[in-house]
């Protein structure tokens, strides 16, 4: 599981490398709102130089308007590790997609008829491997300005991720990359959510989104707790597992214990 996303312009191969050798679990090499249009192509070239070969972290390209041109420079790379597709309101415009690709899609929400059909779109195709919002563009069609606003379709899109058995989604990203307290607390709030890791448009956020949700050592003594009471119970062949606040642990408070103790592994090495 992966809690960093880092965005580079697709016309800036000068950041490529340095993206990948930060400290970002993945990059997200952007051929749409990042790149003018007079530069699409030269964009497209040097992402397709880019992606000839793996790198040590997963390097996603998120497509622009002209899929067929975007499609025909990055598609089948050896790099590429999938596509993020922006402004999808549809599960049809998602299966679209992926009757013409074998990579992997990440659909980008960033309107109410999105939001509207958040779990159709989650569920369209097994391609589909997570979801998220694109809130700048969200912000804009629904006329807010107020992060609480964005309270509820954050909610629809964590509830559509679970409903479609997908990861938790991460956050979309901080916008003003000078204001790290308003990240770290836009970052607590959407853990409380039930968001997990958040894109990112600059290194130095890097580090605020890992220590916000990076799980503390008394989540990791739950998490390990809970799982050697599910093991206790097992060797018992007990149906059911009772937790020593009395709780019943269930299959989602299992899973998540599991994603617990998966993040602290990756973090702590």
């Amino acid at each position: 599981m992966l809690l960093t996303w880092l965005y580079v312009p697709g016309d800036r191969p000068d950041r490529f490398d340095k993206a990948v050798g930060s400290e970002a679990d993945a990059v997200i090499v952007d051929l749409e709102d990042a790149v003018v249009a007079g530069r699409k192509e030269y964009a497209r070239s040097a992402v397709a130089e880019f992606l000839a070969e793996r790198h040590p972290v997963p390097v996603y390209v998120r497509v622009g308007p002209d899929l067929d041109a975007d499609l025909a420079a990055v598609d089948g790379r050896p790099g590429l590790a999938g596509l993020r597709l922006p402004k999808v309101e549809s599960a049809e415009r998602v299966r679209a997609v992926a009757a013409r690709t074998e990579a992997e899609l990440h659909p980008i929400i960033e309107s109410a008829v999105g939001v509207e059909f958040a779990y159709q779109i989650a569920s369209a195709h097994p391609a589909v491997a997570s979801v998220a919002l694109g809130e700048a563009d969200l912000r804009s069609d629904l006329g807010i300005d107020d992060e609480a606003a964005l309270a509820w379709p954050r909610g629809r899109i964590v509830v559509a991720a679970r409903a479609a058995g997908l990861p938790p989604p991460a956050m979309s990203v901080h916008a003003n990359v000078s204001d790290m307290d308003g990240l770290a607390a836009s970052c607590r709030a959407g853990r409380r959510m039930g968001f997990v890791g958040r894109a990112a448009i600059h290194p130095r956020q890097l580090p605020v989104i890992v220590a916000a949700f990076r799980p503390a050592p008394e989540e990791v003594a739950r998490a390990l707790a809970l799982l050697a009471g599910v093991d206790a119970a097992a060797a018992l062949e007990s149906g059911t597992v009772v937790l020593p606040d009395g709780r019943f642990a269930d299959a989602a408070m299992i899973g998540a214990a599991r994603r617990t103790l998966e993040l602290s592994a990756r973090y702590d090495a």
